[in-house]
């Protein structure tokens, strides 16, 4: 856990005001109050990404909710096929997964 003033410093060319107006525009969510924010290592990489939108990218204060919204639906079906890939890889799962590859038309490649 780590303070504005640190987390600025680890993403770099950003402002305690930029973060700040980051928390307020609710693009950023750490812990805490304000004036005593804690943020974590997902907030640190969230914070490059807002930094990386902003700066490299040109994402507007308009477009920035649509564009991180989407993202975080993205990341978020990314975790749900990661988990579901997990469970069908469990041994349990192989009649499952034979049913499952047979109504998707793919192979099952030797898993199981």
């Amino acid at each position: 856990m780590i303070t504005i003033e640190a987390l600025c410093l680890r993403v770099g060319n950003v402002s305690v005001v930029d973060v700040q107006h980051w928390i307020d525009s609710a693009w950023l969510r750490p812990e805490g109050e304000p004036g005593a924010y804690v943020f974590q290592d997902i907030d640190v990489a969230r914070a490059r990404l807002i930094a990386e939108l902003t700066g490299e990218l040109g994402i507007g204060e308009d477009g920035m909710p649509v564009v991180l919204s989407l993202l975080d639906q993205l990341y978020d079906a990314r975790r749900q096929m990661l988990r579901l890939r997990a469970a069908l890889e469990r041994p349990q799962a192989a009649e499952l997964r034979t049913s499952l590859f047979s109504l998707l038309g793919v192979a099952d490649e030797g898993r199981g």
